[in-house]
């Protein structure tokens, strides 16, 4: 699950044109706290990643790779 999460949030993000800065600010989290999540050194609690799943639009399900549907 920790890889699929890291390279599906940094591929949203992408996405978007954002950065992890303005993505860690949207979720209320430091800058390098949000950076070891897409790192995969760091899983955000059940809170952050429903906020990380909010802001990008997708599902959770999508998130830790249980579908390929966002």
């Amino acid at each position: 699950m920790e890889n699929i999460f890291k390279d599906r949030i940094r591929a949203l993000r992408q996405e978007r044109g954002e950065t992890q800065a303005q993505v860690a600010a949207a979720i209320g989290v430091a800058e390098s706290h949000y950076q070891r999540f897409e790192r995969g050194a760091n899983l955000p609690n059940l809170e952050n990643a429903w906020k990380l799943a909010d802001h990008f639009g997708a599902s959770m399900d999508y998130l830790v790779g249980r579908s390929d549907q966002r």
